[in-house]
């Protein structure tokens, strides 16, 4: 393993904005800064001042900055300006600080798009959420050929918002019609308050065949749980959280780890999580 440098003045930041951050990014990129002797460090946050903590990563001359929920659509405005993966869909999940610079950028959708690519987009689907998350995953879902599917969200505005945007139809409430891909774009399942809670009913994992949750924390949520127990291919908030990493990683630093690199920092992360 190269040796990083001694933190110094020429040290780079790269950080994350959340309402409740997790470890998971964090372990990840800061493991293979030291896998690839690297000069960065890597730091989680979360503010009550968006504002005013986007004003310090160009203050700062900070390099990078993932961005989660509730952030990923506020953020927009007190930007430069988005890149295509950002502009597409109104929602950032990456600021990239080119000297003083901040573009937003998406890797959550490049993410999504590379897990469901085998899935036969003649499939039907119901997307559970309306966030800046959800705007990923239907946008992905739209562009790989998916035609018939239901965004389920309480929110009218957003959930018809996002169904309209994306062709797609819209209810508040879970319906009882089978669907082959369920996919879960909330906190539902995750740690904390919603942990316990079961993103869809017993009857509807039966029925399907793959079942999507981006929940990360924990690794393995109740719906998680229920698909595998039922027999259910399953994509995982972790592997989203690898692949959308890997591609911020890339954005900060110019250098694109080997598979087995980004095999070892995403089991670091986990298990040190």
């Amino acid at each position: 393993m190269p040796t990083k440098p001694l933190i110094g003045r020429d040290t780079r930041l790269c950080m994350s904005l959340a309402a409740r951050p997790g470890n998971f990014g964090t372990r990840f990129h800061n493991r293979l800064y030291e896998m690839l002797g690297l000069d960065f460090v890597y730091k989680a946050f979360s503010t009550r001042d968006l504002e005013g903590a986007v004003r310090g990563i160009r203050a700062l001359d900070i390099r990078g900055c993932a961005i989660s929920m509730p952030f990923k659509e506020a953020v927009i405005p007190i930007l430069d300006g988005l890149a295509p993966s950002a502009a597409a869909i109104d929602s950032v999940n990456t600021i990239v600080n080119d000297d003083g610079v901040l573009t937003g950028h998406n890797t959550d959708y490049a993410a999504v798009a590379r897990l469901i690519a085998d899935i036969d987009p003649a499939t039907r689907f119901v997307l559970r959420g309306s966030g800046g998350m959800a705007k990923a995953v239907a946008a992905a879902l739209r562009d790989a050929g998916f035609r018939d599917g239901t965004i389920v969200a309480r929110n009218t505005a957003a959930g018809q918002g996002l169904a309209a945007l994306y062709g797609f139809g819209w209810r508040a409430e879970l319906g009882e019609d089978a669907a082959g891909l369920l996919l879960n774009v909330t906190p539902l399942g995750m740690t904390g308050g919603d942990a316990a809670a079961l993103a869809f009913p017993q009857a509807m994992i039966a029925a399907s065949d793959v079942v999507v949750d981006v929940v990360q924390y924990p690794p393995e949520t109740p719906l998680l749980r229920a698909a595998r127990a039922a027999g259910k291919r399953v994509i995982t908030g972790a592997e989203v959280a690898t692949l959308q990493a890997l591609d911020q990683f890339v954005l900060y630093t110019g250098v694109t780890p080997d598979a087995d690199q980004v095999a070892e920092a995403a089991a670091f992360a986990r298990a040190n999580g």
